[in-house]
C-alpha cells in the first residue's frame, strides 16, 4: 500500500509510520487521538481519550509539541492549559457541528439576555465562547458541576441542547438551552434501533448524552466516550448496542476482543452517515505532514486565552478529584492512558 504525500511522491505505509516516529522523538512531540479518530491514528498516539482528559495529560507531560488528532475545539483547549507548547492540528478544517452552531457574537448577545443566569458551557464550543462562559463542563463532569450549583441559581447551558435537555430531566433543573446540536449524534434512527434490539434482546445498549431524548429512552447507559467504554468493558454481558461515533468500537475490540459490538444504526439502518465527517479530515499522511513542518498551529490571543481559562479553571476545582497521569510512553502503540 502506498499513500500520496504530494501531487509527484508516494511513500509506504510503513515507511510512513516509521517517519512519523522518527519525528515525533526528533520534534520532542506528544501525539494524542481522541476516540473517534481512525484506528490507524488511535493505534500510534501516545495517548487516546476524551478532549479534556488529552489535553491535561499533554500539560503534565515534557513534550515541547502537541498533536492534536482531533478537532480544532479540542487543540484551542490544549493550547490554553499549554500556552508554552506548540500545538498543531493535522487538517485546520477538523471543527465541529456543536461549535459552528454556536457563533461567539450571538452567544454573547444570548448572554446578555439572562444576566441573572450563570453559565455553564459544554467543551465542545470555539475558545471565544469559552470567554463568555462561567463554567466549562464536559459529558464526564456536567451533572456533577450542576449539583454543586445552588437550586435557586438559574441556570444556562449551551451549545448541545440535548446534553442540557438530559441534564434537566436528570437532575430536576429549569434550565435555558442554546439550539445547538451534534449532527453525529443526531442522525441515529430510532426506528432501526428498536428493530436492532429486537434482534439481540441480551445487548445493553449504550449512548452518549449529546444523543436526542428519542434515543436515550432506549439506553441502558447513557454517558461520555470514557464512561461508555468502562460501562461495556465492566458489564459481563458479551454484547453491547452503542450509539456514539463508531471510532470507539475500535477501543472496545481492543480492550474486549471477546465481545461483540454493535454501533447503533443511522436511518438506512446500516450507513455510516453517523461517523464524524471532521474527526474523518485527519489522517496519517496529515499527521505526517504537520510533524514535518509544525504547520498548522494552533494560535489563541492573549485575551481569549486569559478569559477562556478562567471557566476552564473553574471546571477543574469543581470537578471530581482525578487520578495522577502515568508516565508517557514515547512512540509507543502501548502508551494510551484513561
Amino acid at each position: 500500500m502506498t499513500i500520496p504525500l504530494t501531487a509527484n511522491e508516494t511513500m509506504p505505509k510503513a515507511e510512513l509510520l516509521s517517519e512519523i516516529n522518527r519525528l515525533r522523538k526528533e520534534k520532542n512531540a506528544v501525539i494524542l487521538g481522541h476516540y473517534y479518530q481512525d484506528p490507524e491514528i488511535q493505534d500510534l498516539a501516545d495517548f487516546v481519550g476524551d478532549s479534556l482528559d488529552l489535553s491535561r495529560k499533554a500539560a503534565a507531560t515534557d513534550a515541547d509539541v502537541i498533536v492534536f488528532c482531533g478537532v480544532r475545539f479540542m487543540a484551542e483547549v490544549a493550547k490554553i492549559l499549554s500556552p508554552e507548547k506548540t500545538v498543531v492540528l493535522p487538517d485546520m478544517d477538523a471543527g465541529c457541528s456543536l461549535e459552528d452552531s454556536c457563533p461567539p457574537d450571538d452567544f454573547a448577545k444570548f448572554r446578555a439576555e439572562h444576566p441573572d443566569h450563570i453559565c455553564l458551557t459544554y467543551i465542545n464550543c470555539s475558545a471565544a465562547v469559552k470567554a463568555h462562559s462561567d463554567i466549562i463542563v464536559t459529558s464526564s463532569n456536567a451533572e456533577y458541576i450542576l449539583s454543586q450549583i445552588p437550586k435557586d441559581q438559574k441556570v444556562m447551558m449551551a451549545p448541545d441542547r440535548h446534553l442540557g435537555a438530559y441534564l434537566a430531566k436528570k437532575t430536576g433543573r429549569d434550565m435555558v438551552l442554546w439550539p445547538g446540536s451534534c449532527i453525529v449524534h443526531e442522525r441515529f434512527s430510532e426506528k432501526e434501533l428498536i428493530k436492532l434490539k429486537a434482534e439481540n434482546p441480551d445487548a445493553p445498549v449504550t449512548a452518549h448524552p449529546e444523543c436526542p431524548e428519542h434515543i436515550l429512552q432506549h439506553a441502558d447507559h447513557v454517558g461520555s466516550t470514557s464512561s461508555i467504554l468502562k460501562f461495556v468493558l465492566d458489564n459481563p454481558a458479551e454484547k453491547f448496542l452503542v450509539a456514539t461515533e463508531p471510532g470507539i468500537l475500535h477501543q472496545m475490540q481492543k480492550d474486549a476482543p471477546h465481545k461483540t459490538f454493535i454501533g447503533a444504526p443511522g436511518a438506512d439502518g446500516n450507513c455510516n452517515c453517523n461517523q464524524c465527517p471532521y474527526m474523518a479530515l485527519n489522517t496519517l499522511e496529515k499527521l505526517y505532514h504537520c510533524l514535518n513542518t509544525l504547520e498548522p498551529q494552533i494560535h489563541v490571543d492573549e485575551e481569549t486565552k486569559l478569559k477562556a481559562l478562567a471557566p476552564l479553571d473553574k471546571m477543574l476545582e469543581m470537578s471530581p478529584a482525578q487520578a495522577p497521569t502515568p508516565p508517557i510512553n514515547s512512540g509507543a502503540k502501548s502508551g494510551r492512558a484513561f
